[in-house]
């Protein structure tokens, strides 16, 4: 999501520093690139070495390399980042940022920078209530400079109350927002199936298939991170799924995700269809466990709802359905075929000929086909950069550009 974003740290003295390799790792993990800046003090709370492991860039405390004599120019620091943090920004710094004096690296980095500049204090409740910080807190805010504000909670003095730095997760989410603006997906709810149902026969056999719900929890991780509400749909599954902005609805039968599916298609704006669920079910289910001796030749089968084209009928023209065909045969010809039958957007074809794609496996190769005819390969990758990919096809189809 960050990729190509850069990003300025600059680390002041306090013991909150310790979060900071915890911030690092969650915007290298989104692919930004992270510079850090510290002042002499800081480095006593943790080590540049910890540091510029993370960041995979060398910590930088000084004008001068002492070693080779190299010279680090703050002026290509400021132009060079798209945002700049100061966190832990303590009483101290707050006083010389506000003043607006420069007597090192980190300090003259702020001067000179043009991007947004965003400050995080950490520091005792009694140095943070005083009147001067106060002050420099409006001071900065006045130069443009956005606060993001202590919390409550218990301080390195063993005093509780405001001053405790803000979580690193959640400084990662307000520097995520800031440097992608508005999500393409804010405000609209989305619906998600994955994994396979089971079709029981007997209180211990089922009727069931290799889906491990991997795609489809990824398609909703992804449009979650683009701002969507999702609901989750999932089958029985060994994968746990814990983000803030997915509702996750366990079902097990065919029955249940129809139930489940049909209860919250309505409302959703959208809608993919990325479970396999059973085509049949057992006519009928033996309370007992069947032995083993039992004479047991034929399973009656009855057919389960097509849920996919029970919404192609009921979607109206400002949701977005997409489905998925698993094919060994036949495949885009078929696939083109359940597109137009079940009046889908989009249909995502998987091919058990290809290697690496399909079930149980953490990457996959899909074949991307639009109900106006165009068709897309995306090759093998993982799951993750797949579901991103069919995220930024939904935002196509929501905000078509006129050709």
């Amino acid at each position: 999501m960050l990729a190509g974003k850069k990003i300025l740290i600059g680390i002041t003295g306090s013991i909150a520093a310790y979060k900071i390799p915890f911030l690092i790792r969650f915007l290298k993990k989104q692919g930004a690139e992270v510079q850090i800046l510290m002042t002499d003090f800081a480095t006593e709370f943790v080590t540049p070495l910890t540091l510029s492991t993370l960041s995979e860039k060398p910590v930088l405390t000084d004008f001068f390399d002492k070693g080779d004599g190299s010279w680090t120019s703050h002026v290509d620091l400021g132009l060079w980042a798209d945002l700049f943090l100061v966190a832990p920004l303590s009483a101290n710094t707050m006083a010389k940022m506000a003043s607006g004096i420069a007597d090192n690296l980190l300090l003259t980095t702020i001067l000179s920078a043009r991007c947004p500049i965003y400050f995080a204090p950490a520091m005792d409740l009694d140095m943070y209530k005083h009147p001067s910080t106060q002050n420099n807190i409006a001071t900065l805010k006045s130069f443009g400079y956005k606060l993001i504000e202590p919390v409550e909670g218990e301080l390195a003095s063993g005093l509780h109350g405001f001053g405790r730095l803000e979580e690193p997760e959640l400084i990662f989410e307000v520097l995520k927002k800031a440097l992608l603006g508005k999500k393409p997906f804010e405000g609209k709810k989305a619906l998600i199936t994955a994994g396979p149902t089971q079709e029981p026969i007997d209180p211990v056999r089922y009727i069931g298939n290799r889906s491990s719900g991997k795609m489809g929890v990824e398609i909703a991780l992804a449009l979650a991170e683009m701002g969507a509400d999702v609901d989750l749909i999932l089958g029985p599954s060994a994968i746990k799924v814990t983000h803030p902005k997915i509702d996750v609805v366990h079902i097990e039968t065919a029955d249940d995700m129809h139930q489940a599916c049909m209860q919250r298609f309505p409302d959703s704006d959208i809608t993919v269809m990325a479970a396999a669920v059973a085509d049949y079910t057992s006519t009928q289910v033996s309370k007992q466990k069947i032995k083993k001796d039992t004479e047991l030749s034929t399973i009656s089968l009855k057919p389960t709802v097509d849920i996919l084209a029970t919404m192609g009928t009921q979607k109206t023209e400002q949701q977005v359905l997409v489905g998925f065909a698993l094919e060994t045969d036949n495949e885009v010809e078929n696939a083109r075929k359940k597109l137009e039958k079940k009046n889908t957007d989009l249909l995502v074809l998987n091919s058990l000929r290809d290697e690496g794609a399909g079930f149980g496996v953490d990457t996959n190769k899909v074949s991307l086909l639009y109900a106006n005819g165009k068709q897309i390969e995306i090759p093998l990758q993982s799951k993750q950069e797949v579901a991103v990919t069919i995220g930024k096809s939904i935002e196509a189809i929501l905000n078509p550009v006129d050709s």
